[in-house]
């Protein structure tokens, strides 16, 4: 089986364009050597992919049929990825929170929100004692 299709057969990739589009850019090697999308794939290769940040590494136990769902992807499939690649990417989301501290720069989108929401607020607290006053 070409090793775009694999990876689209176990849930590696939602769509089978999505898995091409990876192993063309060379997020996929297969045995350790850059793969191209019809490389075939035999039981015991060693598949590692790229992707959101992560060197995911697979083995291949076997080769279904077709797509299979998502509680039978293990019979295919064995994740042999690292722990220490999924506490690399909680550190990433860490530092991308502290790089820019409250109150510095620009305010974000949600920042503006929370401002015209309090801004609302004042203007109808004011216009409320005027009323009261006349």
């Amino acid at each position: 089986m070409r090793v775009d299709k694999y990876l689209w057969c176990i849930r590696v990739f939602k769509t089978r364009s999505i898995a091409t589009e990876a192993v063309k850019k060379g997020h996929v090697s297969v045995n350790n050597q850059l793969a191209k999308a019809s490389r075939d794939v035999f039981a015991g290769d060693k598949i590692q992919v790229r992707k959101d940040q992560i060197n995911y590494q697979y083995s291949v136990l076997d080769i279904p049929q077709n797509r299979v769902g998502a509680k039978l992807v293990d019979i295919y499939r064995k994740d042999d990825t690292p722990a220490e690649a999924f506490e690399h990417l909680e550190l990433l989301k860490l530092a991308k929170e502290h790089y820019r501290l409250k109150g510095d720069g620009r305010p974000t989108k949600k920042d503006r929100r929370d401002i015209d929401d309090y801004l609302d607020d004042d203007d109808l607290y004011f216009e409320q004692l005027n009323n009261e006053a006349n």
